[in-house]
């Protein structure tokens, strides 16, 4: 078994609690859906939000999802960046997983994609 990082990125049109969570919770299950995570196999997730974004904290979306509650989930914000990629949310999980590294799936999604084009299908 080895310890793999999962990246994923989305964004939201605004900074409205509502759709912070919904969009959170979009990207997580990508995640979890591409890369058939379970959460005993999660050692810990970090999210990341861009500076101009604080309506909520993305990791209740994660915590309220089944069977995710005890998964360690922390918030911060990103580095401020001229022209980077506004009102952006980041994970990075790290789990235990018997995958190669070509075989992890990262998820962008929304404007995100422009992030890492060279990982979208």
């Amino acid at each position: 078994m080895f310890i793999r990082g999962i990246r994923g990125a989305t964004t939201v049109e605004k900074n409205d609690a509502n759709e912070i969570i919904e969009e959170t919770k979009k990207l997580m299950s990508q995640i979890i859906l591409q890369n058939n995570l379970e959460p005993d196999k999660v050692a810990q997730i970090f999210v990341s939000l861009t500076d101009d974004l604080n309506a909520d904290f993305p990791a209740k979306a994660i915590r309220t999802m089944e069977g995710w509650s005890f998964v360690p989930v922390m918030c911060m914000q990103e580095i401020t960046v001229p022209n980077a990629l506004p009102k952006c949310i980041r994970i990075m999980a790290t789990v235990n997983t018997n995958a190669a590294q070509s075989q992890i799936h990262h998820i962008y999604l929304n404007e995100a994609i422009i992030l890492r084009p060279d990982l979208t299908k």
